[in-house]
């Protein structure tokens, strides 16, 4: 029998946990001679990879006439479309003179640009993401399992930062689970389980930093709602649909506001 702990030790060795998580995983090991002996496995192979490497490297007339052959079939292939194009009367493609001159080097500058400049990207947004799909593995999705908001709730206070709003939307589709604790952005981080026909909603929850709001957005497959109630900020994330998701937050707003 393999320890249940197995995919989330193999996690944590290749620095995939939270900081929770990974301090739960360190308790853990120590504990549980399975998980260590997995860890000391896992270093070995990865040392053995980094040491061992098996290449084969040409001799240098083998390189040199296969190189040869490449430029000989480059030039007559590049000699025949030519000759064709000439012997149909087609003109030079439109590429012909666009990368001579002023053309060449706005096309130039163009190319640099997309491969130079990285995609745009919210380390928030990413770091939601990925606790959401953290709490997907195993044993990692509900610290406090309960459907009642009276033993949920007051589990957040000593286990996380904030204190969210809890209820349980069952009439409306939106069974509460539990909750749990996450952490980034440097706090303790409090995230309110949902469940939606076959979906799993994490409402994260935490300090606003004055900077406000992000806006909603899909990352890697995911929806991410953003929403503000007094000083807190909440996400709800979520692979449901959009109107799914959104139909979750319209009830916590409405909750929210009449906490305030």
């Amino acid at each position: 029998m393999l320890c249940a702990e197995t995919l989330r030790v193999q996690a944590y060795f290749d620095g995939e946990l939270d900081a929770l998580s990974a301090a739960e995983i360190e308790r853990h090991r120590e504990a549980c001679a399975e998980c260590q002996s997995l860890l000391e496995g896992l270093d070995q192979v990865r040392t053995a990879l980094r040491q061992d490497r098996y290449y084969v490297t040409a001799s240098p007339a083998l390189r040199e006439r296969i190189l040869r052959k490449l430029d000989d079939e480059s030039a007559l292939k590049g000699t025949r479309s030519i000759e064709a194009r000439r012997a149909k009367g087609w003109p030079h493609p439109f590429w012909w003179g666009a990368f001579t001159g002023v053309g060449g080097a706005a096309i130039a500058a163009g190319v640099a640009f997309f491969l130079i400049v990285p995609p745009r990207s919210n380390p928030v947004s990413d770091d939601l993401v990925s606790a959401h799909v953290r709490s997907l593995m195993p044993d990692h999705l509900i610290d406090v399992v309960s459907t009642d908001r009276h033993t949920v709730k007051p589990w957040f206070a000593g286990h996380t930062d904030v204190s969210p709003v809890v209820a349980d939307f069952a009439p409306q589709g939106y069974r509460l689970i539990g909750g749990r604790a996450d952490y980034f952005d440097h706090q303790r981080v409090a995230v309110v389980v949902y469940q939606h026909g076959s979906h799993v909603i994490n409402v994260f929850s935490w300090a606003a930093d004055g900077l406000g709001v992000l806006t909603d957005r899909t990352r890697g497959g995911y929806h991410l709602a953003f929403w503000k109630t007094g000083d807190l900020v909440h996400c709800a994330v979520s692979d449901a649909a959009w109107d799914e998701l959104l139909g979750l937050t319209r009830l916590l707003q409405d909750l929210g506001a009449h906490d305030l």
